[in-house]
Order: C-alpha cells, then sequence, then structure tokens
C-alpha cells in the first residue's frame, strides 16, 4: 500500500461522533455508560490509524486501485463486534468472579477460602443498612467490634479472650508490639519463614520494633536453646507453626508445652503463630495431623495467632487468642485502629463460627467440604464435567477430552504435605497449545482457571462447584469458537470423551 492509498484511507476514517451515531453505537449507548462507548470509539479509531501509519511506513502490498480505496475507506471501517468487546472490557470490573478449576482449595491468587452461604447471607444483611458494629443494645450506648465474634472464639478454642484484625501478618505485628516492642524474642532459626508475597515473619518482627533473637538450626532446636538464649530482657518465646513447608528427615522440634513450662519458670510468655488455625481434626478429612488452636489453647500459651481465611474457612482475618491479660494489651495497642476489621469482615467471621458451633462445619463450610470430599463424589463430578463438554463442545473444535486420576493440594500455606487424590479431566486441542487455552480460558467474563501439567490442561473437578460444571463447559466451547474465528459456535457432532484411564 504506497502513501497516496493510506493518506486515502485516513482522510475517510470516521469520526467518533460518527461512530456514537451509527446503529452499532446507538445500541451500545442503550446498553452500557456514555463514557466507556465513546472511549472504545476513540481507541478503536486510533487503532486503525495507527495500523494504516505503519502500512505506509512499510509500504508494503499492492498499490490500491482508487476505487478500491474508495470502497474500503468507510465509516463502517469501525465494527460493530470490535466496539463491543472494546465496551465490554472498559465497563468490566478488575475483581471479579473466578471459576477455580486448579485443584489447589486455598487458593491465595483466587482469594483463599470461598464463603458458606450463612457468612453470605449475614454479610448481605449487615451490608443493606446500619448494624451495632460499635452500639450496644442493651446499653443504648456506645459498644465495642471487638465484642462480636470474641465470645465465639473464646467457645471454640477455650481460650479467656479474643481479638481479630485486618490479617494474621497483622495479628503478629501487633502481638509483637503491644508484648515485645524494644525487647528481645526468642525464635527457631529453623521457623523464619517467609509467608508468601516476599513477606518474612523476621520483617514482621522488625517492623514491630521486637528484637529477634535466632535459636538452634535449620533443623534441630531443642529446648535448651531456648532456655540458654533467656536474660532479663526477653519478653517473649515465639513459635512458628511450619505450616507452608515440612522439614523432614534428621530434625528435632520442641514441643509447645514444654515452651510454656519453661517459659513459666522465667515468667517469660509464650506465643504461637499456628498460621493455618485449623478448629476441626484434620485427620477426620483424610489430611494429615494439623495442630488446632484448640490444642495449643490448652497447651498454656498466652497467646495464638491464626489466619481466618485458611482451613479455619471464613474471611481474611487475622485471628488472636490467649490469656486475658495478653489480648487485653493488643486491644488497647495503638495499631488496633490501624488494624481493626471492618464491619463485613466481623459479619462473615461470626457467621461462619456459628457453624463451627452448630457441628456442621464439614458440611456448610466450603473448604472443609471440598476437602472431605469423597472419592465417589469427585467421580461423579468428573463424569459430569465430561458429559457436560461432551453437549456443548463441537466435534470439528478438535478437543480431545482425556479423564484421569490426580493429586490436589490444600494450598494457602497448610499442610504442605497433603496431596488428597482427585480426578482430572485435560484438554488438549491440536492446533492449539496448552498454555494458550489456558489463557482463552482466563480471559473470559468469569475466568477459568486450571493447572498445566504434562503438557495439557488440567481441570481439577475437587474445586470445582456442582453448580460450574455446565459453566465451565460453556467457557470451553466460547473459547474454542473464539480461536476457530466463529463465536456462535457450530451446529455439527459434539467432541466426546476418550475412555477414561486410572
Amino acid at each position: 500500500m504506497v502513501e497516496a492509498d493510506v493518506h486515502r484511507l485516513l482522510r475517510r476514517l470516521p469520526s467518533v461522533d460518527d461512530v456514537l451515531r451509527s446503529s452499532a453505537g446507538i445500541e451500545l449507548l442503550s446498553q452500557h455508560p456514555r463514557w466507556a462507548v465513546v472511549a472504545a470509539a476513540r481507541a478503536e479509531i486510533d487503532d486503525i490509524r495507527r495500523q494504516l501509519q505503519l502500512q505506509m511506513q512499510m509500504d508494503v502490498g499492492p498499490r490500491m486501485a482508487p476505487q478500491q480505496a474508495e470502497a474500503e475507506a468507510t465509516p463502517t471501517v469501525v465494527t460493530a463486534g470490535a466496539l463491543s468487546a472494546r465496551v465490554q472490557t472498559m465497563v468490566r470490573p478488575s475483581l471479579r468472579r473466578a471459576i477455580n478449576a486448579t485443584g489447589v482449595v486455598l487458593h491465595t491468587n483466587l482469594g483463599r477460602a470461598p464463603l458458606p452461604a450463612r457468612a453470605l447471607a449475614r454479610m448481605d444483611e449487615i451490608a443493606r443498612g446500619y448494624s451495632t458494629l460499635e452500639y450496644d443494645p442493651a446499653l443504648r450506648g456506645r459498644g465495642s467490634r471487638h465484642d462480636h465474634a470474641a465470645l465465639l472464639l473464646c467457645q471454640l478454642t477455650g481460650a479467656e479472650a479474643a481479638a481479630v484484625v485486618n490479617n494474621n501478618a497483622g495479628a503478629v505485628l501487633i502481638a509483637l508490639s503491644a508484648l515485645a516492642s524494644g525487647r528481645q524474642v526468642v525464635v527457631s532459626r529453623g521457623e523464619l519463614i517467609e509467608i508468601g508475597g516476599n513477606f518474612r515473619i523476621p520483617d514482621v518482627m522488625r517492623a514491630s520494633g521486637a528484637v529477634l533473637h535466632e535459636v538452634g538450626t535449620t533443623n534441630k532446636t531443642r529446648l535448651a536453646d531456648y532456655t540458654e538464649a533467656m536474660t532479663a530482657d526477653t519478653a517473649l518465646l515465639l513459635k512458628v507453626h511450619r505450616s507452608n513447608f515440612a522439614v523432614v528427615g534428621f530434625t528435632e522440634d520442641t514441643p509447645v508445652a514444654a515452651l510454656v513450662q519453661a517459659g513459666g519458670a522465667r515468667s517469660v510468655p509464650v506465643m504461637v503463630d499456628l498460621g493455618s488455625g485449623s478448629l476441626v481434626d484434620t485427620t477426620a478429612l483424610g489430611l494429615p495431623a494439623e495442630p488446632t488452636v484448640g490444642e495449643i489453647v490448652r497447651a498454656g500459651v498466652d497467646l495464638c495467632t491464626f489466619s481466618g481465611d485458611k482451613l479455619l474457612g471464613g474471611p481474611q482475618a487475622g485471628i488472636i487468642v490467649g490469656r486475658r491479660d495478653a489480648v487485653a494489651k493488643i486491644l488497647s495497642h495503638p495499631l488496633m485502629r490501624a488494624l481493626r476489621p471492618d464491619k463485613m469482615t466481623l459479619a462473615a467471621l461470626e457467621a461462619t463460627l456459628e457453624i463451627y458451633r452448630d457441628g456442621s462445619a464439614t458440611r456448610d463450610i466450603p473448604a472443609l467440604r471440598m476437602l472431605a470430599a469423597t472419592p465417589e463424589t469427585l467421580a461423579a463430578r468428573k463424569d459430569e464435567l465430561c458429559a457436560a463438554l461432551a453437549a456443548r463442545v463441537p466435534r470439528e473444535r478438535g478437543l480431545r477430552v482425556v479423564a484421569q486420576r490426580a493429586r490436589s493440594a490444600v494450598g494457602g500455606g497448610a499442610l504442605p504435605l497433603a496431596e488428597p487424590e482427585t480426578w482430572a479431566v485435560t484438554l488438549d486441542v491440536a492446533d492449539l497449545s496448552p498454555e494458550a487455552l489456558a489463557q482463552k480460558l482466563a480471559d473470559g467474563d468469569t475466568p477459568v482457571v486450571g493447572r498445566i501439567a504434562d503438557d495439557r490442561l488440567i481441570l481439577d473437578v475437587r474445586t470445582l462447584g456442582d453448580d460450574e460444571i455446565v459453566e465451565v463447559a460453556g467457557a470451553v466451547a466460547r473459547a474454542l469458537a473464539r480461536h476457530s474465528g466463529n463465536v456462535n459456535g457450530g451446529n455439527g457432532g459434539r467432541a466426546t470423551p476418550e475412555s477414561e484411564r486410572s
């Protein structure tokens, strides 16, 4: 295309007003905010202009006949489909629902634990109007937001008192700030963990003003290491549960009860950062043993901190339970104002704790229900997904479906050695790489996130809800239709799953 042809096309580009007055523009304006349609039209026109200018610079392609250039350079150069796609992208929220097909139950990138129905209902109720967040109806006066979940936490763990902050890193930070700022905290070298997002326990400790004193080695820390390190300046003995990794082989650890006894002999408090914070016996779910919060409290610690959105299965929160005097110092610390939870967190947490109180946790808390899913349940879900894919994806799309046994993960920095058996449905398209197919599924209005293994895209059914099976199949069908250039799909034969292999 030579320069004269390009200039002719550039002169015939539509204006933004031309696009808005077109049938496509009018239809989009009836459905979406004006700013989005205007911005989309401007962006689409600018893109076409840049492409034409690039062609002129490269001087590629045959010279157009004048009538051909005249025919192609019409205001309809901005297509309705391209304009609609831009508008949809602009108005689509950044934070939106996703479908977790990775098999990682507490997937940090996907928001960790999905909330129970009771928690969602409570949040909706509290969000719709005013609440008793800091109002005591009995006194008809000011109350404390810290009272709402505290009673249930004490009932469920056996602790004397409880407090809630925004997350567990915040819980550790405020606990150390309140109990050990400017003084020594003794901790095992093998427990100075990184908690994700490049945040590390030593960094949190330094931010609190506490003076870190490492003892022991990476694989062995004995009771004598703690006792020999204690001085008159020791404010706290800290034990950090290695919930997101495991040390195996030639190891030795100091039990919490032994630390409590040693600390008590010197009037030094003991704090345990439990991390994952299970309230139930994980072996009953078919998983490795994990210390429960109640067990840690019964061992006599002064403080125990843990997360709300890991094995507890509730909202993001940092939960602190322990002795009344230690918790009181935390509640009165200036950082509490900065770290305190909002009404939505408290509503969801209280509702989640009620489920534990009522004895229906493995049934009503989604994370626990996924972890406790039986082989029969997972096999049935696998069959449903294969059938849904066969019904929705036309055969000509070239989709090859294979169901096979696989391993899931707990995730969220909990039970790192646990790999519960699951069923995975793998997707293979001859002319589409697993990475490209994964990207197309992630690009949908509701991203579907799987995992890639053995050069195939895997959809693990453990983390799929029964109500998401058909939705996932539809997302796969749309992704393959976009790949083939036909967004409406086809009417030919359907893809059929291959025989399963175990």
